[in-house]
């Protein structure tokens, strides 16, 4: 008999991996293998019998050369986890996706869609009638108690049929295999933007099973939820403006929020970028101001209103719970939401749906028992060494404990905070959870399941979508999924009844929410604006000194060993026009390459290489969702060849790739950029920054007269750092007239208006991005500096000692420079903070 190739053995050693999973101490085993089956033997249905088919067909190798392409994939897209724009960490993604069918989906979709309308209906109640408490089916304490439950909105509603509209639930498999609630998250449901940038890399890494399974779609979903908040808006808007309000790039699920607001095409803002007028919310834009109608929250209730609700809150908009319960905005979900993701109620829903539906809960929770209940009902505090205990409230600095894993003495200590606060907690019962295999070292590894499932209010109803972001924990035999201690992300296969048609790969989907007419679009935020204007400026200005680098890395490789060399004297004089611009001291170094190192790689030197690309990306961050998804791959390579560069590998290596990728970003925002506000803003900070950066250059390198061999040299190198050498050369030689190698430098870096490098050409740009703004005063501005430009004269530039270029060199940099400042004062002017700041607001103002 012919041996079974040696790949076969993937899934035996799985198989014993699951059985080793039975014999742990402490969490209870694994219900099923949501690939495997309950058994490890035959999977359950067609989709999973494909997708193990796939993992045979690829074999161990396969499988790891799979997970580096998803982790590839997931750099080149920017899609993190964490303080993005400090450059927190990646997202981490398995590329085997988890499989559900059509049958088992129908049920859980159901149970879903009336989970959601229970929850619909008690928020409805408790911030009005109140008649689960009044009538005993909820403890009020459980209520009142709880930190979510925010008096202050009492009685104000939102428009529309529902007052929940986005909803978000976690489960996991119960011990019968049935799908069980663990967690509501209905206060400011994250996700869904990570779910579908999951299906996206998982379709790019295995597209031929994504080609031919039968799946339902993702893309519908979020088109639902624009239609959801349009229907939101106060009562009489035509045409709604919807904004998503982020706490900002520093928030752990930045990418998520950036990813949605492209998604559904809502502008994302921060609280400084709103204000409050005549009792409504405004946006503030580089032009007029623009009411907002509907403001989709992705900030923590508590921090949404600095007035009405936490006073040290940067992240809220002073007056915002007034401006509701006017019903001038409506805020989705609604402020006080929170209360719904409180586990005290798990106990009483039951109840609660037969009172508010008139129907049983089909869904069902895992066994929890509020600790503040009598009788009965009450936990039982002798099982606290076989249950998972925690508050029921998440903003309580009480953490979500483990029985199995506490010590008798820390079982002592919680027993006794428990006694003297029962109120404050709940105990439940753990669920085995099932089990999905990922891509580990050594082969497939079971982990445990977590399934965040999301809702949208559609009509009188609501719509699930089909499939949900999956988290699997960091450890087999651990039940705690989190993405903040590591965890893995899965996608979410649900199997469509009927093939859908195309099998292409999710993208963004067609809009129709956008503004009324071909090229329109909504206004920038002064904030927004400073962003787009700093990324092009720093973008630019990593370009500029990269190119420089170049330069000065050439003459040092000719010309080191030469003393007093015509070639030396440049690469000293280059070397030093590097070192004024840049602002970085020389160091005690006798050669220079120890300098142009770390103009290249030192991220704390301001004007190094380093420190321009870290401040672009975090630029880039803050605009996000106004970026072409390519910017990513462009800005992850940049930042790459940067991290890469040895010591002991030649620097002209890591400048090629660097300036490739420059170069990149720089094609990339020229052709893929809509000629709008967002391209004016970019351009004029590239141009601001380029024209300061040749009127430096030259300030630095030609103001001195040297011999003509010398001065040869460093106008080439000039030229050379400018990427204006050739045509240089062409238009010397076939001149006739008197003009000097110097004085055809200045005609041609300095005023011609048709060389992409020239301080004339970036006048011209300037003058036509701020006619494009619709700014005429600061349009003659830019005429002046560039009709300036336009008349300087060669001959009397150069003559003089060149003391004339030195005044008009200063001249112009001091123009440029009064420009920018004009641009900021007119365009960039940031809201002032109006309240006191606590650093613990970027810590608790954002929901997971």
């Amino acid at each position: 008999m012919t041996a079974e190739p040696a790949e076969s053995a993937v899934w035996e050693r799985y198989a014993a991996r699951l059985a080793l999973l039975e014999q742990v101490d402490g969490p209870p085993a694994p219900v099923a293998d949501e690939l495997a089956g309950p058994t490890g033997g035959t999977p359950p249905f067609e989709l999973a019998e494909t997708v193990r088919g796939a993992i045979d067909a690829l074999g161990a190798g396969g499988l790891l050369t799979r997970r580096a392409a998803v982790r590839r994939h997931v750099r080149d897209d920017g899609l993190t986890y964490g303080t993005t724009a400090a450059g927190g960490g990646r997202w981490n993604l398995d590329p085997l996706p988890v499989v559900i069918s059509a049958q088992e989906w129908s049920g859980l979709r159901e149970g879903l869609a009336q989970r959601a309308r229970l929850m619909d209906a008690i928020l409805t109640d408790l911030y009005g009638a109140r008649r689960l408490l009044a009538e005993g089916v909820v403890p009020p304490a459980v209520v009142l108690g709880h930190d979510g439950f925010l008096q202050v909105v009492d009685g104000i509603r939102t428009a529309g049929p529902r007052q929940l509209v986005l909803t978000a639930v976690d489960l996991a498999r119960a011990a019968d295999g049935t799908w069980t609630v663990l967690n509501d998250r209905d206060q400011a449901p994250s996700g869904a933007g990570y779910a579908m940038a999951d299906r996206r890399i998982v379709a790019r890494t295995m597209p031929r099973l994504y080609r031919e399974a039968p799946l339902a779609r993702l893309r519908g979903f979020f088109g639902l939820v624009r239609d959801a908040l349009d229907a939101a808006a106060p009562p009489g808007t035509d045409a709604p403006n919807v904004v998503l309000l982020s706490p900002g790039p520093d928030s752990e699920t930045a990418f998520d929020q950036a990813f949605v607001a492209s998604l559904t095409g809502l502008p994302l803002v921060q609280a400084e970028d709103l204000s409050m007028r005549d009792g409504k919310v405004w946006r503030r834009t580089t032009g007029r101001p623009e009411q907002v109608d509907v403001v989709l929250r992705r900030v923590d209730a508590a921090w949404s209103d600095p007035l009405d609700l936490r006073g040290d809150s940067r992240l809220g908009i002073p007056g915002l719970v007034e401006a509701t319960r006017r019903g001038l905005v409506s805020v989705v979900n609604p402020l006080g939401t929170g209360v719904l993701e409180n586990p005290g109620l798990l106990p009483y829903l039951d109840d609660a749906c037969g009172m508010l539906l008139g129907e049983p809960m089909t869904l069902p929770v895992a066994r929890t028992w509020w600790c503040g209940a009598t009788g009965a009902e009450r936990a039982d505090l002798d099982r606290l060494a076989e249950c998972v205990i925690k508050p029921i409230s998440r903003e309580a600095s009480e953490p979500t404990r483990f029985g199995w894993t506490l010590s008798s003495g820390e079982l002592a200590d919680l027993r006794a905070r428990i006694e003297a606060e029962p109120w404050r907690f709940v105990v439940q019962e753990p669920l085995p959870m099932s089990t999905t295999p990922v891509i580990g070292s050594h082969g497939l590894e079971p982990r445990r399941l977590v399934l965040r499932a999301f809702g949208v209010a559609s009509g009188e109803d609501y719509r699930i979508m089909p499939g949900g972001l999956g988290r699997v924990s960091v450890d087999a035999d651990s039940l705690v999924v989190s993405n903040a201690l590591g965890g893995i992300a899965k996608d979410i296969w649900v199997a469509a009844p009927e093939p859908e048609v195309g099998g292409a790969i999710d993208l963004h989907p067609v809009q129709a929410h956008l503004p009324g007419i071909a090229g329109e679009t909504l206004g920038l935020s002064p904030r927004v604006a400073d962003d787009l204007f700093w990324l092009g400026r720093y973008a630019e200005r990593a370009e500029s000194t990269a190119r420089l680098l170049m330069t000065v890395d050439d003459l040092v490789a000719d010309h080191f060993g030469r003393a007093a060399s015509p070639g030396q004297v440049a690469m000293h004089t280059l070397h030093q026009a590097l070192l004024t611009i840049t602002g970085i001291p020389a160091t005690a170094s006798d050669h220079p390459a120890d300098d142009l190192r770390r103009v290249l790689t030192d991220e704390s030197l301001e004007g190094s290489v380093a420190a321009s690309v870290r401040q672009s990306v975090r630029a880039a961050h803050a605009v996000r969702e106004l970026l072409s998804p390519d910017t990513w791959l462009v800005l992850a390579r940049l930042d790459n060849a940067i991290a890469a560069d040895e010591d002991d590998e030649p620097l002209s290596s890591t400048l090629r790739q660097v300036l490739e990728s420059l170069v990149a970003f720089a094609g990339l925002c020229a052709e893929n950029t809509v000629r709008d506000a967002v391209w004016s803003f970019l351009d004029l900070g590239r141009r601001v920054e380029r024209a300061q950066q040749v009127t430096a250059l030259l300030r630095a390198t030609v103001l001195d007269e040297r011999s003509p061999v010398a001065e040869g040299q460093i106008i080439e190198a000039v030229l050379r750092t400018l990427d204006s050498v050739i045509t240089f050369r062409r238009r010397l030689g076939a001149r006739h007239d008197t003009l000097t190698p110097f004085q055809l430098l200045l005609e041609l870096v300095v005023r011609d208006p048709s060389n992409p490098r020239s301080v004339g050409f970036q006048a011209e740009r300037v003058e036509s991005d701020l006619a494009d703004l619709g700014h005429p005063e600061l349009v003659q501005v830019a005429a002046g500096l560039r009709q300036s430009v336009a008349d300087a004269d060669h001959d009397e530039l150069s003559g003089e000692g060149r003391a004339r270029l030195a005044e008009a060199l200063a001249g112009w940099n001091t123009d440029w420079r009064e420009l920018s400042d004009a641009l900021t004062g007119v365009f960039f002017v940031r809201k002032a903070p109006q309240h006191g700041f606590s650093a613990t607001a970027w810590e608790y103002g954002e929901v997971e």
